[in-house]
């Protein structure tokens, strides 16, 4: 764990390894965040985290590194409804990242426009109690319903609460991203009680993607074979709503820092194809982010 001067602690490793998995031309890193840097985009008063700076130039030397060709910036909960930060990574992209905005529900269309102009595709709804302290299901619905054409909305939450949740995931009117598939148990298995919930739920909609991402906190340690044993399959059933990324710089995870190169050689692991590999880091996530350049 590395701390600051100021007691900011830091959730990536300096030197990830070069993965042996080279992803194919033009592929997407589908789930990212950038943090800061603070001078400019300060951290929200109720943020749970204050971390280092982690802005759009190390974001950009990573995707290069890694192999990858563009990034979709996530808004990261320790910015709150402020998405600066997040907006100046992608005007910094050159066009080759788009975002997810976290906003107030009471946003107007003005503003929700002014988003989209700046290259945000997508809000993101947390359910997770430990990062926000209120996600009122109410307003957002309301807000769902006046999203720009083409916008989806994100999700975030645990699969305890997955049973709980169907009501408001079923009456939202846009497409559906669901985080890290809803952070189910895969020590359970590809049948087991949390990924057959998850399926339950793909099923009772064609219009829900999902991240196959996150074995870093999703499964104890490398090689996270109980990961690719119960992702795979997800992957294999439903490969045109899959998206994968690498959650750099890893929110939280200042204790189990994982190795960004690894994270990347997961991926034939759960997308054993080449046709499979382009669906989840090319069609998809280009549908989703870059529709204007989709066929």
């Amino acid at each position: 764990m590395s701390t600051d001067a100021q007691g900011r602690m830091r959730s990536w490793t300096l030197e990830p390894s070069t993965p042996t998995f080279h992803p194919p031309p033009g592929a997407v890193d589908a789930h990212c965040h950038v943090f800061g840097p603070a001078d400019r985009f300060p951290f929200s008063a109720k943020a749970k985290y204050i971390p280092q700076d982690a802005g759009p130039d190390a974001l950009f030397a990573l995707r290069d590194r890694l192999g990858f060709s563009r990034n979709v910036v996530v808004q990261a909960s320790c910015h709150g409804t402020d998405n600066a930060a997040t907006l100046n990574a992608i005007a910094a992209s050159g066009g080759m990242a788009r975002g997810v905005a976290v906003v107030d529900p009471a946003i107007s269309e003005r503003e929700l426009q002014a988003l989209h102009d700046g290259g945000i595709r997508g809000v993101r709804f947390n359910f997770l109690k430990r990062l926000v302290d209120d996600a009122p299901k109410d307003r957002f619905l309301d807000l769902a319903g006046r999203l720009p054409g083409g916008w989806h909305v994100v999700v975030y939450f645990e699969a305890d609460i997955l049973e709980e949740l169907r009501p408001f995931l079923d009456a939202l009117p846009v497409p559906i991203v669901v985080d890290h598939m809803g952070r189910p148990d895969v020590t359970q298995g590809p049948d087991g009680t949390d990924i057959r919930a998850f399926r339950a739920l793909l099923d009772s909609r064609g219009d829900i993607h999902f991240k196959a991402s996150c074995p870093d906190r999703l499964s104890e340690a490398p090689p996270w074979d109980d990961f690719a044993r119960a992702v795979r399959p997800l992957v294999e059933t439903y490969p045109d709503r899959c998206l994968w990324g690498t959650d750099w710089p890893h929110p939280n995870m200042e204790s189990r820092i994982p190795d960004d190169g690894a994270l990347v050689d997961m991926i034939p692991r759960i997308a054993p194809t080449a046709e499979l590999r382009r669906k989840l880091l090319i069609d998809n996530p280009l549908r989703l982010y870059w529709s204007e350049e989709w066929p």
